[in-house]
């Protein structure tokens, strides 16, 4: 069983929204943090969001402040894409974890990981 499944990516224009879900299994379940990270190629891995399920604190990379907002709902985590740049395209997945010892964004702090879902921006 894959430990996390996303979908919702697809193709738009510049300035289009997009929402990506991500529905959680039996190993998330219980888990502390989930987020959503993508990778474009050639480039590294990078965190673009994180949401904490005590409190709901949330943790966003400075590229998309005010564009996009990642929700929670019982073992599911959302991302709201807005105002979509070429920039933002990329594969998106979705990663949780139990301890979330490291910091927010990082990648490597993340053990459960979904397959990715692309999200391609066109000017």
């Amino acid at each position: 069983q894959v430990p996390l499944v996303e979908s919702g990516g697809g193709s738009v224009q510049a300035g289009g929204s997009l929402r990506l879900s991500c529905a959680g299994s039996r190993y998330t379940y219980s888990s502390k943090c989930m987020g959503w990270f993508r990778q474009a190629p050639g480039k590294e891995r990078e965190g673009v969001a994180t949401i904490y399920s005590s409190g709901d604190n949330t943790y966003y990379a400075d590229s998309v402040k005010g564009r996009f907002t990642i929700s929670q709902g019982k073992n599911t985590v959302y991302l709201q894409m807005n105002s979509l740049k070429p920039d933002d395209t990329a594969m998106y997945y979705c990663a949780a974890d139990r301890a979330c010892s490291y910091a927010p964004l990082n990648p490597a702090g993340y053990t459960y990981w979904g397959q990715g879902t692309q999200v391609t921006v066109s000017s």
